[in-house]
């Protein structure tokens, strides 16, 4: 029997882990990227007075442009929202890969000392389009969600390829096209849906509360 983790014995609650995975390509320079910082903080803020899901909500962050991890899993108590800034291209593709494997790890982290998790939810936002080639992971992606590995959300601030998204978000899940730069409105939601997830049993369904920061693509 593997000698637990210090986080773990100290918290043994089961995790729910979310991978916040951010576009910072240049064109994200200025009010997008500041405002995307801000929603990040709002999101620790909002968990954080959440006495279960501080305990059981585990996030990491991933830019990209280029690929970068900002912040390995750590629950919300752990989490200082690291500075963003805008700069190079948007390579989307090795990005979710990167996101698909860190997860992987923790999951073996997870089983290794027998603490249970909730279905992790990896959260990409993004106004470009992807420079490298992502047919791969999206592929890979798709695969990985329809056996119920994940939940893969794609969020399109304006000026992101709408089209390119649609092949590589989840059939089941189009992406959601936000409302001018309402980041603050969409982090207060998934704030909300984590408390929510914390709140239930592993492997349990779940309803989501309704989408008011944006408009799902068709």
């Amino acid at each position: 029997m593997p000698v637990g983790l210090p986080e773990f014995v100290e918290n043994p609650e089961n995790r729910c882990p979310v991978i916040l995975l951010l576009d910072t390509s240049t064109s994200m320079m200025g009010d997008p990227v500041q405002e995307l910082m801000q929603g990040v903080r709002i999101f620790k803020e909002e968990v954080h007075r959440d006495t279960k899901a501080a305990l059981s909500v585990e996030v990491a962050v991933v830019s990209f442009g280029p690929v970068e991890l900002l912040q390995d899993f750590v629950t919300i108590e752990q989490f200082t929202p690291p500075p963003l800034w805008a700069e190079g291209l948007t390579p989307m593709g090795e990005a979710i890969d990167y996101a698909l494997d860190l997860l992987d790890h923790r999951k073996a982290v997870y089983k290794t000392y027998g603490i249970q998790y909730y279905r992790p939810w990896i959260f990409m936002i993004t106004d470009g389009a992807p420079t490298d080639d992502w047919h791969g992971a999206a592929e890979r992606l798709h695969a990985g969600e329809a056996e119920g590995k994940y939940c893969f959300f794609a969020v399109a601030v304006q000026g992101a390829d709408v089209v390119k998204l649609q092949q590589i978000a989840p059939p089941n899940r189009p992406p959601i096209l936000l409302n001018g730069l309402d980041f603050q409105g969409l982090f207060v939601w998934l704030s909300n849906s984590m408390k929510r997830v914390s709140s239930g049993q592993v492997g349990e369904t779940l309803a989501l509360p309704p989408v008011g920061w944006g408009q799902v693509v068709l």
